[in-house]
């Protein structure tokens, strides 16, 4: 029994030819104990790099100083998790960094493609994510690490001899690009191939996990706040891309860990499998950091509309514009401002969903904030309390919808509810141990007299345009008896009139002030440039 224990792993994951048999090399990182297994696969690991790993596990101790690349000083828990992606590179083996939302793992990576850089400049690193987010890396990169120069390979105008040729150190990219151009950047040597929300490859039969399976490259790493969202054998592709060989064929991860973990919670399989893999996920949770983080952090979302939703937003668009400025000339800029406001609050519907314009309008019913906020509710945060707040009423109902679609209970409440059917929801909401994690908020209804610090997770869908009313919203959740740390999202559409208004806002402090009045103070304060701007 003493001998199967030890050795009992090794046997199950080797390869038996005659007198020899082959073990995966990521065997070694998992045997961590002094005797016969660990001198059997001492070899693949050397002695320098173990004694690197060892004093990583140290809970003060700096193994790498931050890239000069990088603006930013890390938490004590992100220059571990750089620090742990730049071990396994080393050591030849892929990562997978599981944090929960909101810790920072895009900050983490750029540190490591940083390092990676400043030991060889020529390499060229691809980042793959979800379509949606291919402009949070963009700004992330440009934020953190604005000497790194990025291309955003993207879109039905790319040119893939541009890509051949490119000069750039970082290339975004989606999952759809790389699954049909595949044939071509098959060919390209990358330095690292960076998965973001990598529970994407998480079916060994698709195409898309067959297309990056083929990417050559000297580094893999995997970003998921959820790797395993249905069921243990989700991890399967996930770890045999950045780890090759590692579970076997799947006929044998099924038979040997998925099932029995799966059907019969067979604890005995559940320990064999974190043994196997703990080297190489590496997940901290919000309350395990706590400690290290600020009381409020707020983040834009950059949402990327699809083909649809962007063809009907510049459609929309030009009408409002060439009919506004007949406007102006016509009746001066001070009768036109109701015009202005229209037109903005069409364009800020359409940003939320083409679903808010008049049906005669809509040639299309294309969300992408919805799209967005229902993956992250039903993957990464589907454990978490979250307030989402919206101006617009119709919005809420919308997202209601999606919600029962997706199957997530919510609490949903706007002007009309009732003031005691508000503390109804708002005390069940508050309770421990209820599991209704979800609460759909009207901005105006919900700005005064809520408490809801269960919360830790807040997104606001619409930019509002009077800042003092967004930061009450966010404070909703951060009053007196909060023990948690705050995650903020603004949810921005990229080029669109919600962009210009943040790019605004910062061009003109006069302006940013004003934001503290109604929509109609803030529409006295434009210029013709200003409106030019908007509506470009």
């Amino acid at each position: 029994d003493e001998w199967l224990q030890q050795f009992g792993a090794i046997f199950k994951h080797g390869k038996l030819n005659k007198k020899e048999m082959k073990v995966s090399k990521w065997m070694a990182f998992g045997e961590q104990r002094n005797g016969e297994t660990v001198q059997a696969l001492k070899p693949v690991l050397a002695d320098g790099w173990r004694q690197r790993w060892v004093k990583w596990q140290e809970p003060d101790s700096t193994l790498y100083p931050v890239p000069a690349a990088v603006n930013a000083t890390l938490r004590p828990y992100q220059q571990k998790g750089f620090e742990w992606m730049q071990l396994l590179a080393e050591a030849g083996a892929g990562a997978c960094l599981a944090d929960d939302m909101g810790l920072g793992k895009t900050l983490q990576t750029i540190c490591f493609l940083a390092h990676q850089l400043q030991v060889n400049p020529e390499a060229v690193h691809i980042i793959i994510a979800p379509s949606s987010l291919i402009y949070n890396w963009q700004s992330e990169l440009l934020k953190f690490a604005p000497g790194i120069s990025t291309w955003v390979y993207h879109g039905s105008d790319r040119d893939i001899s541009t890509l051949q040729n490119a000069q750039s150190q970082v290339v975004i990219t989606s999952y759809g690009t790389i699954r049909s151009d595949i044939d071509h950047l098959g060919n390209k040597q990358f330095g690292v191939v960076v998965l973001d929300e990598s529970h994407n490859i998480k079916n060994p039969a698709a195409q898309i996990t067959k297309a990056v399976a083929r990417l050559q490259c000297a580094s893999r790493i995997a970003l998921s706040g959820t790797p395993v969202m249905n069921n243990t054998f989700d991890l399967y592709a996930q770890l045999d891309f950045l780890l090759p060989g590692i579970f076997g064929s799947r006929e044998f991860f099924k038979r040997e860990y998925a099932d029995p973990i799966d059907r019969f919670h067979d604890e005995g399989k559940i320990q064999g499998l974190q043994k196997l893999t703990a080297p190489f996920i590496l997940r901290r949770t919000k309350n395990q950091v706590a400690k290290d983080l600020p009381e409020k952090t707020e983040i834009v979302m950059w949402c990327e509309m699809g083909t649809a939703q962007k063809a009907l937003y510049d459609s929309i668009r030009d009408n409002i514009r060439s009919s506004l400025f007949l406007n102006i000339q016509s009746e001066g800029l001070n009768k036109s401002k109701l015009a202005v406001l229209q037109g903005m609050l069409k364009l800020r519907q359409l940003c939320n969903s083409p679903l808010l314009l008049p049906s005669e309008d809509r040639t299309c019913t294309d969300a992408v904030k919805t799209e967005m906020l229902m993956d992250g509710l039903s993957n990464n945060l589907k454990d978490q309390k979250v307030l989402v707040f919206s101006q617009f009423t119709s919005m809420l109902d919308l997202l209601a919808e999606a919600c029962r679609e997706k199957g997530i209970n919510f609490f949903h409440f706007d002007g009309s509810t009732p003031p005691a059917k508000r503390a109804e929801m708002v005390e069940a909401f508050q309770t421990e141990g209820n599991t209704t994690n979800v609460f759909l908020i009207s901005l105006k209804a919900g700005n005064a007299g809520l408490n809801l610090t269960a919360a830790s997770y807040v997104f606001l869908v619409d930019p509002w345009w009077n800042t003092a009313v967004q930061q009450q919203a966010i404070d909703r959740t951060h009053r007196i008896g909060q023990t948690k740390n705050i995650f903020a999202y603004k949810m921005i559409c990229k080029d669109t009139i919600e962009e210009k208004i943040i790019q605004l806002q910062q061009r003109k402090k006069q302006l940013a002030e004003d934001l503290v009045s109604e929509d109609e103070g803030f529409v006295k304060a434009l210029t013709e440039d200003d409106i030019q701007f908007l509506f470009s």
